[in-house]
């Protein structure tokens, strides 16, 4: 089997999960910027191919969504595939190390908080959505 033919599936896999539960793919250092400059609240998504993105970072965004207040906009990154997108959407991730998967709040285009990998990583996808929440719950309006 031919590896990269192979991480090429996974990889868009990844990302049609993902866009299909609503968020918005940016691709280039230019829609990261367009995106996350924009005035309300904005959830990024940190995705990746690790298992616990798609055992639980990605089903857990399709759950948290599903919420009286959300933020405004919902947007994902790639890690590890969008290089020069997610370099970008990092810098507004300010205090934080690089996480994926990962998610950050942003509000105004200033870092409100992030649930990074460690939060992820050996949680269920209930506790994540449940953290998810109540980030919306302390920063976004009912929509």
């Amino acid at each position: 089997m031919d590896f990269n033919l192979y991480m090429g599936d996974v990889a868009e896999s990844a990302r049609k999960e993902i866009r299909d539960a609503g968020f918005t793919e940016l691709m280039t250092s230019e829609e990261v910027k367009d995106s996350l400059e924009k005035q309300g609240t904005t959830l990024v998504m940190v995705n990746s191919t690790c298992g616990c993105a798609g055992g639980v970072a990605r089903p857990a965004a399709a759950s948290a969504i599903h919420y009286d207040k959300r933020p405004n906009q919902l947007v994902t990154v790639f890690a590890g595939q969008d290089r020069e997108a997610t370099e970008t959407a990092r810098q507004y991730f300010e205090g934080y190390a690089p996480s994926s998967p990962s998610f950050a709040l942003l509000k105004d285009g200033k870092i409100v908080k992030m649930v990074e990998r460690h939060e992820i990583e050996g949680h269920s996808p209930v506790e994540v959505v449940t953290k998810l929440q109540q980030l919306f719950e302390d920063n976004c309006d009912e929509l």
